[in-house]
């Protein structure tokens, strides 16, 4: 993709698979949306689940599109481009090498299912390496949280170490506090508990002869402007 592109209120760098892979299309399907073509997609049947309850029960992660998080959405410092954030992610990239990861398995995390990588410690290592490298690289060129954003995040209740996190980093599941996933679902206490464990259930289904996804890039993701979908706008390769 080209490197010029209108400002966006923030930016985020994501894992993803690249637009076109099962990988992409699976995830992209589910949530209802692909964020690289920017149009609605159908999302699967789930016999005794209403379309308008996995549409609702999807509505959160639809909007972020099929990822990741490594580096949360965040706004750029007063004086920094868009250019500027692509070259800095593609150095960040660099330094990382590319890898396979583990297959993925459906998981309830505290009120939302996501899949998560089945448990290989060399594999942890390296997510955990990839966050903490954009985290802690790409913060000086975003601007400090804003009041409301403070506000919103330390209402759903943090730890002090999250909070100290939050403050520091812009965002409170960073380095130790990290777990990689892919989310399937916003808060499931907006459908019955029935609903729930039958979406689930499909969700284990539909993603179980998922082939292992390969992390060999950096997605950088952008939310044009405030409340609005984001889109994908590049993948920069690791190692590169």
């Amino acid at each position: 993709m080209s490197t010029e592109t209108a400002p966006a209120h923030r930016y985020a760098v994501y894992f993803a698979p690249a637009p076109g892979t099962l990988g992409w299309l699976a995830g992209s399907h589910w949530l209802g949306r692909c964020a690289a073509q920017l149009q609605p997609l159908p999302q699967l049947d789930i016999v005794g689940v209403a379309r308008e309850d996995l549409y609702r029960l999807t509505a959160a992660p639809r909007r972020y599109g099929w990822h990741a998080t490594l580096k949360a959405p965040f706004m750029l410092a007063p004086g920094v481009d868009w250019l500027t954030l692509h070259q800095a992610t593609q150095a960040v990239a660099r330094q990382l090498q590319p890898f396979t990861l583990p297959p993925l398995q459906v998981e309830r995390l505290d009120d939302f299912l996501a899949l998560v990588p089945m448990a290989a410690p060399a594999t942890q290592a390296a997510l955990h390496e990839a966050a903490a490298a954009c985290v802690t690289q790409l913060q000086p060129l975003a601007a400090p949280l804003p009041p409301f954003e403070l506000a919103r995040r330390r209402a759903g209740g943090l730890t002090p170490r999250q909070d100290a996190l939050l403050l520091r980093w812009g965002y409170p599941f960073v380095l130790e506090e990290f777990r990689f996933h892919l989310s399937l679902t916003g808060p499931l206490d907006t459908v019955a508990a029935s609903t729930q464990a039958l979406v689930q259930d499909a969700a284990e289904q539909f993603f179980a002869d998922l082939p292992p996804l390969s992390f060999n890039s950096l997605a950088l993701f952008a939310e044009p402007t405030p409340g609005a979908d984001f889109v994908l706008l590049d993948h920069l390769e690791m190692g590169a």
